[in-house]
């Protein structure tokens, strides 16, 4: 091999070198940016975890409401 081939040969393996780097540093950017978005959904999933918990606690509390004043009509009817 001569010695011009040999440097057209590093230059080459720079090349694709330098591609690779970028190409894993643009996936970590991707990586980063999912991890966020995964982290904002997990908040809002949390969020609405908590909102069906309380929304269905309202709605015990209004079948047990409605339970009740159902009862006193029945003993009025009587």
């Amino acid at each position: 091999m001569e010695k011009g081939e040999e440097l057209d040969q590093f230059e080459v393996l720079e090349e694709k070198l330098d591609a690779l780097i970028g190409f894993v540093e643009s996936l970590k950017r991707e990586k980063d940016a999912l991890s966020e978005k995964m982290q904002i959904q997990d908040e809002k999933i949390s969020d609405m975890s908590r909102e069906i918990e309380t929304l269905r606690s309202a709605r015990d509390q209004a079948k047990q409401k409605i339970v009740t004043l159902l009862e006193k009509i029945e003993q009025v009817a009587l």
